[in-house]
């Protein structure tokens, strides 16, 4: 017994002698103390309709405040991807502040997305159908992977390392992202629907909405149906909130950080994309700095933070 509680005493002092890992709670709030600038062409986009980030914010506020069916189901969504609200409410006030102004009825997005049903549309670039693109040698790492985000995230960083801004095989490409030159809607910049949702990103959470949601998979050879999934209110919403999932994860398995308790945080995400890109950049600083540096916010998720206690009255 002697032997035993002795031994027991060193392995203690063994573990606690080791540095711990745990997973590190991002601060709530913001880290800037003003807010970052906001970019010239959202600037731009919101005079062009003489209208204001503060009246966009007041609108679509005052959207979430009186449509009830519309919390309703963001409460709901966000349940089933094990998310607190919040962030599905940050997502959508940035959006509809900085990049599009929001309607004054959920009901308005049904028929804006019914507008759109029937019409063909293609994912291609300078005529080659990214189905196509995709089977060059190039992608070959990217065969067996085992679901939608690490398969169409191998394609993006393909893209990003042998053709963006390249010449291959005679043929040159943009210097743009990925779901810029293929998968851009209509015009560049534009994107669609409830939560501003690109067509690429769609892509990618097909697999774990279908799990979770049990929306039928997409895939790149029927745009028309990425286009409902992102134009549609009811599965618009489970792809916002498997993205901000997404986002959380990548940030607890990649860099040791849960930003969970951090809104605006997820929605700078939500925003500029790349979580997995993202978080793996921050865990390279932290290992190379050898002190802990925080997930800063954007100016999007800058306002998110700054109006959080009016934006939790609303749930």
């Amino acid at each position: 017994m002697r032997r035993l509680l002795t031994s027991l005493l060193i392995a203690a002092a063994v573990l606690t002698s080791v540095p711990a890992f745990a997973m590190q709670v991002v601060p709530s709030g913001n880290r800037h103390a003003e807010q970052p600038d906001v970019p010239d062409a959202s600037v731009r986009r919101t005079k062009g309709t003489k209208s204001s980030f503060d009246r966009k914010y007041e609108k679509v506020r005052d959207l979430l405040a009186t449509d009830h069916e519309l919390m309703g189901k963001i409460k709901k969504v966000s349940a089933a991807y094990g998310i607190d609200p919040i962030h599905v409410v940050g997502a959508i006030v940035g959006e509809h502040t900085y990049n599009v102004d929001a309607y004054d009825r959920l009901q308005s997005y049904y028929v804006k997305a019914a507008s759109y049903a029937g019409q063909s549309f293609r994912f291609a670039y300078d005529g080659e159908d990214v189905d196509d693109f995709v089977k060059r040698p190039e992608f070959a790492e990217c065969s067996g992977k085992g679901d939608s985000y690490t398969l169409w995230s191998c394609r993006e960083d393909v893209w990003e390392r042998d053709f963006r801004g390249k010449t291959v095989g005679g043929k040159s490409y943009p210097n743009n992202r990925f779901s810029a030159v293929f998968f851009q809607p209509f015009y560049a910049g534009q994107t669609f629907g409830l939560g501003q949702i690109n067509p690429l990103t769609a892509l990618m959470l097909s697999d774990l909405v279908s799990k979770v949601s049990g929306y039928e998979k997409l895939n790149e050879r029927d745009a028309g149906a990425v286009y409902k999934a992102i134009m549609e209110p009811d599965i618009s919403l489970a792809f916002v909130a498997a993205s901000i999932r997404r986002s959380i994860d990548d940030y607890k398995q990649i860099a040791d950080m849960d930003i969970s308790k951090n809104p605006g945080l997820t929605a700078t995400l939500y925003n500029v994309g790349n979580s997995r890109q993202r978080a793996a950049a921050l865990a390279a600083k932290n290992r190379a700095s050898g002190k802990t540096v925080w997930p800063e916010e954007n100016y999007y998720g800058w306002l998110v933070n700054d109006k959080l206690d009016e934006l939790e009255r609303l749930l």
